[in-house]
């Protein structure tokens, strides 16, 4: 990444350029508070893209191009190879041996069921775990982005899901981020060395009880006093908030978002409480609310950047975040089909006669669940690989968080609680005690709808200012012209309107030309076809978009559950060409089996085709290459006890 101060004609860094969704919502009437949140939300955005070098913002980015170029950029939908330092690799084994050590011991939670604070501070911190994304001058492990997420996959799959995800919102989303990329030098020697040791966990206080999804709602503000800030409001759902840790805290100085770095106090004090409330998920986890009272913020620990402001900062975070939850379900769906496999549930329950896991309905669960797995893994290899070259990745990021979180929820839903039957509402089953957080990741990083239609927003912003807003600010300006008698200026806009119109239709015309797939050589003829398929996606969905985008115009930004479809079948067609091609590369018979399912099951979802005999015979397959121990990814994941079996005599 690179803080370019190179003006972009649509980076949105002046307050003034127009900006297409507020010239959508104001020509469509909406309120000017709705035109102005909105703005505020998208200029945002754009201040986070002019972070970046130009040929990593999102219009250069892999899934634009895919989508909007003439021909499918399939080189930059491969993951790059994972590599990591000798050093990065023995910190990483050291901290799965700790956690591994005290949940084998029954060691692991405190007398309230949360991950053990002398743990956390303890062998945990000694052993590097709170440093993996921090630079080795501040005493971390440097981490690449690949590295630490195929990390987070191994620490939840075969030590604890809540270890890891507490290392996620410390690096991805918490204060390591933050200072790291946009911290000062004195900041970062202060607060990333401290963290690194391990002496604080970190978290990031955004969400507020009037202020998720709209952070133009923020209410907490920070005033300048002196030496320091005083800051007043409260925050809400903020994991790893707990009495003693540093936290990136997003407040308003004189009415605009900024990012304070602050440090709780050890214990409730006049001018802070933690606000404690009923929480179903994150159980093994502090998640809480932060109240602040004129509570005093060195004015040194401000994070402040050439352009943009605290949103800026908030969202640059994000995307780690999600890549990070999808290397978290990775691993968690590792666990679910476990529990169903051999020498498990699978083996253990019988019907008729016969153990369940020799049943199609059974085999085919075990299918879809491997199918799944391959497709996080893909997701998570990618997304981590183009953070590393230096890409933004929105688009990318928030594939890998919908999809992980949604196949999560399937997994723990439709799989392991219903193969496990009424077993899974007891107490200490997998699937009873975890339900909720198997849910959360839904909600988590943003709501997965509310995500695809920003991903839609995103992916059509440049497409609408090049060739939709000229044409109908044209149009508009020449009935405006003619309904006043200004037939000069009438006459001006209908040229214009032309000029433009005739842009359109040649962009119109070149996509659809046939064009030819561009082949892969030495692929399986299995995951061949699913290449070829996901280009011929691609020649599709802009026609599909662009004419949604033309026929309802002004109202399109209404039409959520339009969007919302949209935006999905261009996320299952990049999951398709992902898992396809990480297929590829990782080789085996039992992965490559898994790809081919779910990219039969996606290739159905998109075309309305039914699913043909062979295809049950391919998911039968899969799981016996499951069952018989040869698919690769459930290496080293635990087995589950069974509750209430008979006693063998």
């Amino acid at each position: 990444m690179s803080q370019n101060k190179n003006k972009d004609p649509r980076s949105g860094n002046n307050p003034d350029d127009t900006n297409l969704a507020e010239e959508v919502l104001r020509q469509a009437g909406k309120s000017a508070d709705e035109v102005k949140r909105t703005g505020t939300i998208d200029r945002a955005d754009d201040q986070v893209e002019s972070l970046f070098e130009a040929k990593y913002r999102t219009v250069n980015s892999p899934l634009h191009k895919a989508v909007w170029d003439n021909v499918t950029p399939v080189d930059l939908f491969r993951a790059s190879l994972l590599d990591q330092s000798e050093a990065c690799q023995t910190a990483m084994k050291r901290c799965l041996e700790v956690i591994r050590k005290h949940r084998d011991a029954g060691t692991l939670y405190d007398a309230k069921g949360k991950l053990s604070e002398e743990l956390v501070h303890g062998e945990l911190a000694a052993a590097g775990y709170w440093g993996m994304l921090i630079d080795k001058e501040y005493g971390g492990q440097a981490a690449s982005m690949r590295s630490f997420m195929n990390f987070l996959t191994q620490m939840a799959a075969t030590a604890d899901p809540t270890t890891a995800g507490m290392a996620s919102v410390h690096g991805c989303i918490g204060a390591v981020d933050p200072v790291r990329t946009f911290g000062t030098d004195d900041q970062k020697k202060r607060i990333l060395t401290r963290l690194a040791a391990g002496e604080t966990v970190s978290a990031f206080a955004l969400t507020e009880p009037n202020a998720g999804s709209d952070l133009t709602a923020l209410r907490t503000t920070a005033r300048l006093d002196g030496d320091h800030y005083v800051v007043n409001g409260e925050k809400l759902f903020i994991t790893n908030a707990i009495y003693g840790r540093i936290v990136g805290l997003v407040c308003l100085i004189e009415g605009k978002p900024a990012v304070l770095v602050a440090e709780l106090p050890a214990q409730d004090t006049e001018s802070f409480q933690i606000v404690n409330y009923g929480l179903h998920a994150l159980v093994h986890t502090h998640n809480n609310g932060l109240k602040f009272t004129n509570f005093r913020v060195p004015k040194e620990n401000l994070l402040a950047i050439d352009h943009g402001d605290g949103l800026t900062i908030a969202y640059h975070g994000l995307n780690r975040g999600r890549v990070a939850l999808c290397a978290n379900s990775a691993g968690v769906m590792r666990l679910l089909l476990r529990s169903i496999t051999p020498r498990s549930w699978g083996e253990f329950r019988k019907t008729y006669g016969q153990s369940i896991e020799k049943r199609e309905l059974v085999q085919a669960r075990m299918a879809r669940l491997a199918a799944l797995i391959v497709g996080a893994d893909a997701l998570v290899a990618w997304c981590s690989s183009l953070l590393d070259e230096g890409y933004r990745g929105e688009l990318e990021c928030v594939v890998a968080k919908v999809y992980g979180s949604e196949a999560q929820k399937e997994a723990a839903i439709e799989i392991a609680m219903k193969t496990h039957g009424g077993r899974s509402f007891l107490k200490g089953h997998l699937v009873g005690d975890n339900i909720h957080d198997y849910l959360a990741p839904c909600i988590y990083e943003g709501e997965g709808q509310m995500l695809s239609m920003a991903l839609f927003k995103t992916l059509a912003k440049d497409h609408g200012m090049r060739y939709m807003l000229p044409v109908g600010n044209h149009m508009n300006g020449m009935l405006k012209a003619v309904k006043k008698g200004q037939f000069g200026s009438a006459f001006t806009n209908l040229g214009a309107f032309l000029f433009h119109g005739a842009r359109y239709a040649l962009w119109q015309a070149s996509k659809r030309l046939a064009f030819r797939n561009r082949k892969v050589n030495g692929m399986d003829k299995r995951l061949a076809r699913h290449v070829a398929f996901a280009q011929k996606m691609f020649r599709r969905l802009p026609l599909e978009l662009s004419s949604a985008m033309v026929k309802h115009q002004l109202k399109l930004a209404d039409r959520q559950c339009r969007i919302n479809h949209m935006s999905q079948r261009v996320q299952d067609t990049v999951v398709l060409l992902v898992t396809a091609l990480h297929a590829q590369q990782v080789g085996d018979e039992a992965t490559i089996r898994a790809a081919d399912v779910l990219c039969q099951d996606l290739t159905r979802k998109l075309t309305g085709a039914q699913p043909s005999d062979a295809y049950f015979k391919a998911c039968s397959k899969l799981a016996e290459l499951v069952i018989s121990g040869q698919f690769r990814q459930l290496d080293g994941v635990p087995e589950t006890a069974i509750l209430r079996s008979y006693e063998q005599k």
